[in-house]
């Protein structure tokens, strides 16, 4: 298409986010002129479905609960939550997060060896750690300022814990330990909190005097904070899903620890439910996003979905959006049960570091992807006070070469005809990126809609947790088999005649990690208990 054609079709297609400084730019997608139009009574049933959550209908019929994400950024009656008690609890959880917030930073709350609180250490796996690592890392120490430096056990590797612990070093006498688990019994939490609990009492220090709970009411978690006599606890509640509870206390307790403005961030996603609740589709970002995906991926999930942000702070997002779709429209069955393996594989990295890995295959390589680059025009976010204006050669600075890689990078791929879409923000703080979050997660519920699946539950999820707690129960018996027999050396076949278990490769790989870590003895094939 010749430049002028391309300008004016920019010209017709990019929508605007007034108030936010966003605009989402579809130009580069090039759907048929029919497409809108054969859209739009599916689009309009997905905007009436949208209504629906929002105004509290019951969303996930597997565990009959709300989804009430939305809510949490305007939660007073009227604009938000639907019943006037959730409105006063999320108004009272983000009064609670700031006044707590500002009892630590302001030393009303210290540690017991220490005279003030100086490191966060966040504990959670997978929802309960991605939105908090992303908002620390993109908005954290923009000129030296956060409150505290923040740390992440968000795994159950023994060598990951024990290295994170090793960086805090002698700052664990003043390291404010925050535990986040819905259900309290998730085990990777629940792991990295015994390893940490383990580390307290190796210097002496009390663990219950340090350490804040976020966590559902009632909970093993719960239960534990509260007998124990942890610092605080904030909750989570039902109608709020691990990968949507980043404006919850799950990201706003460390934010605000962080010393980061939370009222920003959620006003930001508040400004972007309002733009995307219209039912104008063309005025309506999350709408034309979703309508993107399902274009190029027929809406069957046939391109994967690479996001690419131009700014070093948003590295994280791709890893953020990787749970967030995936979890989200990975799903086996549609909502009449028929059985239709949907869902969009998301990968990226960031820009301009994508031009020297993957972006020759997505020029010339297989074309199974379309690109969203995601643009910062503000180089530094304090203009005139740092080296972000300096000139690498005459009239050209670092930031330039930033910009003219992405432009250059977008005209690549649509002349080789590669998709791309993108989202052009006027600067990156905390008001655009929780507008960013907003307007993601309006078009993930936008898009199940038009592909008629559940975007509210995860069982593909839960059947993991469930296969991988059969795994440890065979492992206890194949040890306790093990240790009656401690004088002879067993084949894991021998073994798992022994306890009657069928599966022998997965008996096999037990026993040679629990060898290769000096819990067994191995003899060729065959294991012995190591007394």
């Amino acid at each position: 298409m010749p430049s002028h054609d391309l300008y004016q079709r920019y010209q017709q297609l990019l929508c605007p986010c007034p108030g936010l400084g966003i605009r989402l730019d579809i130009s580069r997608m090039d759907p048929p002129e029919d497409f809108f139009r054969n859209m739009e009574p599916a689009v309009q049933s997905a905007f009436e479905a949208m209504d629906a959550l929002e105004g509290g209908a019951i969303a996930n019929p597997d565990e009959n609960r709300m989804v009430g994400h939305y809510w949490l950024r305007a939660p007073a009656p009227g604009k938000g939550a639907p019943d006037p008690a959730i409105a006063a609890q999320i108004t009272k959880m983000i009064d609670d997060v700031e006044r707590f917030a500002a009892d630590v930073h302001q030393k009303k709350i210290t540690p017991p060896n220490a005279a003030k609180f100086t490191d966060l250490l966040l504990i959670g796996i997978g929802g309960s750690a991605l939105g908090p690592q992303l908002i620390a890392d993109a908005l954290g120490n923009f000129r030296g300022r956060d409150r505290m430096a923040v740390h992440f056990l968000d795994n159950t590797d023994p060598d990951g814990i024990a290295r994170t612990i090793r960086q805090i070093g002698a700052r664990l006498k003043s390291t404010l330990v925050l535990v986040v688990s819905k259900s309290g019994g998730t085990p990777e939490t629940r792991n990295g909190m015994i390893e940490t609990q383990a580390a307290f009492k190796a210097k002496n220090f009390d663990f219950a005097k340090q350490a804040v709970a976020v966590t559902g009411e009632g909970s093993k978690l719960d239960q534990e904070a509260a007998s124990g006599g942890w610092l605080a606890r904030f909750p989570m509640w039902d109608f709020i899903g691990g990968r949507t509870s980043v404006m919850a206390a799950v990201g706003l307790l460390p934010a605000a620890l962080q010393g980061l403005k939370i009222r920003q961030l959620l006003d930001g996603a508040a400004k972007m439910d309002k733009l995307t609740r219209s039912h104008n589709t063309a005025k309506n970002p999350a709408a034309l996003l979703a309508l993107m995906w399902h274009y190029a991926t027929a809406g069957r999930g046939e391109k994967d979905m690479v996001i690419l942000p131009y700014k070093d702070r948003l590295l994280l997002l791709s890893r953020y959006l990787q749970q967030l779709v995936m979890e989200s429209l990975g799903k086996e069955k549609d909502l009449n049960g028929a059985v239709v393996h949907q869902g969009i594989a998301v990968y990226g990295n960031k820009g301009s570091t994508d031009q020297h890995a993957y972006v020759q295959q997505l020029r010339e390589g297989v074309n199974n992807f379309f690109v969203t680059f995601i643009v910062i025009a503000q180089d530094h976010p304090a203009p005139g006070r740092s080296t972000s204006a300096l000139e690498v050669e005459p009239g050209i600075t670092s930031g330039d070469y930033l910009h003219g890689f992405y432009l250059g990078t977008r005209q690549a791929l649509y002349e080789n005809g590669r998709g791309s879409m993108s989202i052009l923000c006027d600067k990156l703080d905390a008001r655009t990126l929780g507008a960013l979050i907003g307007l993601y997660e309006r078009a993930v519920g936008l898009y199940a809609s038009l592909v008629n699946i559940n975007a509210y539950h995860q069982p593909g999820v839960e059947a993991g947790k469930k296969a991988a707690a059969a795994v440890l129960d065979l492992q206890k018996k194949a040890v306790a088999c093990l240790r009656d027999r401690a004088s002879e050396a067993l084949t894991a076949e021998q073994i798992a005649q022994a306890i009657g278990a069928p599966d022998v490769e997965t008996i096999e790989h037990i026993c040679e990690h629990l060898a290769a870590n000096g819990r067994l003895q191995q003899r060729k094939a065959a294991f012995q208990f190591k007394s």
